[in-house]
């Protein structure tokens, strides 16, 4: 259980998850280990294994596991272990403010469900996209879903807003890039209009007049962190007919992906 939950990364978790629900006075059975059933989900989203395929050695049945994790997903655990890993990062100033990036990445759908469409990377098979906003230096800030033929313009705003107010290791929380880099997908007038009343300088790729070259540059943090993302497996291709479960996928290895930056930065 400790190579797929190890002690910090438990004691990071444990205040927040959920208590089991209240059982009838000497009725039924002991509820399973918090930390077994964490441990289980964690697993899952590495391998990419199906819930039926979950090793026993966790404890875990399948069932109990998918459960909680829906259980999970509702009461909102894994955005708060996303922003708790962040805090961490924070305290120590290891989160860089000056630059931020965007960009979007496409998954297939096997099974379809909402938040999915035509993929046009994929020969219009359905898929889903996934959204991320990145420091200078690749650590998720902020992540969503959307189906696969939606244009990467239309989240960014949503993504902009879905960063958290993070902790300084001098000052108030801060939540606002001082920059933001983006592909030429991003090159519209609004956009730019957005960032600017938020007090952030917009820093998109010009169609016609910038080359990809010059954005490369800035392009490949974005890319880092969309590879950290397919070091999980479960995210490579998409099962969950549930967005939401998907996207409590993607937010779990957002949040473990900052936990791990964490310990290589601090040990």
């Amino acid at each position: 259980m400790s190579e797929w939950v190890p002690d910090e990364l438990w004691s990071l978790a444990a205040p927040l998850i959920p208590p089991p629900p209240r059982r009838p006075q000497g009725g039924g059975t002991p509820p399973i280990e918090a930390r077994a059933v964490f441990a289980a989900i964690v697993y899952v989203l590495t391998t990419g294994c199906a819930w039926r395929h979950l090793p026993p050695g966790f404890g875990v049945s399948k069932a109990t596991a998918h459960r909680r994790f829906v259980a999970w997903t509702r009461a909102g655990l894994w955005r708060r272990l996303h922003v708790a890993a962040l805090d961490q990062l924070g305290t120590k100033g290891l989160i860089d403010w000056s630059r931020a990036t965007a960009d979007a990445a496409s998954v297939r759908a096997k099974k379809g469900g909402d938040l999915t469409g035509p993929s046009p990377v994929d020969r219009g098979k359905p898929g889903s996209k996934i959204h991320a906003l990145s420091d200078r230096n690749g650590l998720p800030l902020s992540v969503g879903v959307s189906a696969a033929n939606t244009h990467d313009s239309r989240c960014l705003e949503s993504l902009i807003q879905a960063i958290p107010a993070v902790r300084s290791r001098r000052g108030p929380r801060r939540r606002r890039p001082d920059k933001l880099h983006a592909d030429k997908g991003y090159d519209y007038p609004h956009l730019r209009r957005m960032l600017r009343a938020r007090g952030i300088r917009p820093r998109i790729a010009r169609r016609g007049i910038e080359s990809s070259h010059r954005l490369g540059r800035h392009r490949w943090v974005i890319e880092r962190t969309f590879a950290w993302f397919t070091g999980y497996r479960r995210l490579t291709i998409r099962y969950e007919r549930s967005a939401s479960l998907y996207c409590a996928f993607v937010t779990l290895a957002a949040a473990l992906t900052c936990h791990k930056r964490y310990l290589k930065l601090t040990t």
